[in-house]
């Protein structure tokens, strides 16, 4: 009975000594969160109910940001409305032309799979500002490639960037070239997708077109949602192409709500306004995140759940 005391005691201090250790390990991660996440989030609230200039002490004005940017903000209405114009056109584009060249990447008589895979992987990873520079002479009116090519077919080319219909629709398709994350994701969940179900259908008679719809789409749906998901918070963010390339012009027709809430942030140096744009945009995303989460039982399939099949 005596022994077992001694053991039971340096048991427990070997707990704490593990448990301390832990904690010490997970110090700087937990420091960091508290200070560069959750420290400026709380913040941000605060100052979303202030009226605060950098260069006067926080005025109080409860809701007032927010009441204003509903209802006396024509150009937060703007900015929402170009954000939701440019996600609708440029996820599911994206999410295609990604597929797309996955599909033809992951075909077996493809030669020079690797040199591909990294070529199409380049633009992910090259400067945003470098790649917007780039854009900027492609879209070119008068000697662009893309209006070259058109003129060539016998239309005439449109203005992209210097109209204000043409000019979302430019970053789009700018959006749509740099795929690359995509493209790898879809890959590597193409290569998971076992033989014998292709080689089963093969057997019953089913064609290529067939394969895709009932093997290949539903294999690849949890990555479908993964991209969805992405896609979406991304294009809500989107910043850098119109600040580089259009600086939210012409007429306000590229103004993301994210440059709006730049120019109000660091232009006009009202952050109260800024964080309180910065809130809405938060509830946006995660309202709209939920939504494609609650509608994934319906056309996502998981191999080790019950629910849709293929």
């Amino acid at each position: 009975m005596s022994s077992k005391g001694p053991k039971r005691r340096s048991m427990g201090q070997l707990a704490r000594k593990e448990a301390i250790d832990g904690y010490l390990f997970a110090l700087p991660g937990l420091l960091g969160l508290l200070l560069f996440i959750l420290g400026p989030l709380l913040a941000s609230l605060v100052l979303s109910l202030h009226r605060y200039t950098v260069f006067s002490p926080p005025e109080w004005l409860g809701l007032d940001n927010y009441v204003r940017l509903f209802t006396d903000d024509h150009l937060f209405w703007k900015s929402l409305y170009n954000t939701f114009y440019y996600g609708v056109l440029s996820v599911p584009l994206g999410m295609a032309c990604a597929l797309f060249c996955a599909l033809v990447l992951n075909h077996r008589l493809l030669f020079l799979k690797r040199i591909f895979r990294t070529v199409y992987f380049l633009p992910a990873v090259t400067s945003g500002v470098a790649v917007a520079f780039l854009w900027l002479s492609i879209l070119d009116p008068s000697y662009g490639y893309i209006n070259l090519f058109i003129e060539w077919l016998g239309f005439p080319g449109p203005l992209w960037l210097q109209s204000e219909i043409w000019s979302k629709p430019g970053i789009v398709l700018m959006s749509v070239w740099a795929v690359g994350h995509n493209i790898v994701i879809y890959v590597a969940a193409l290569q998971g997708v076992p033989d014998n179900y292709y080689d089963a259908a093969a057997v019953d008679g089913a064609n290529g077109i067939q394969q895709f719809r009932h093997i290949t789409l539903p294999m690849l749906s949890p990555a479908l949602l993964f991209t969805f998901i992405m896609g979406i918070i991304y294009s809500f963010q989107v910043f850098l192409q119109a600040y580089v390339m259009t600086q939210g012009g012409p007429l306000n027709s590229t103004l993301f709500y994210v440059l709006y809430l730049y120019r109000h942030g660091f232009v006009w140096l009202n952050m109260g306004y800024a964080s309180a744009l910065a809130w809405v945009l938060f509830f946006i995303i995660l309202a709209l995140t939920l939504t494609v989460f609650k509608s994934s039982p319906f056309w996502v399939y998981y191999e080790s759940k019950k629910g849709k099949t293929i």
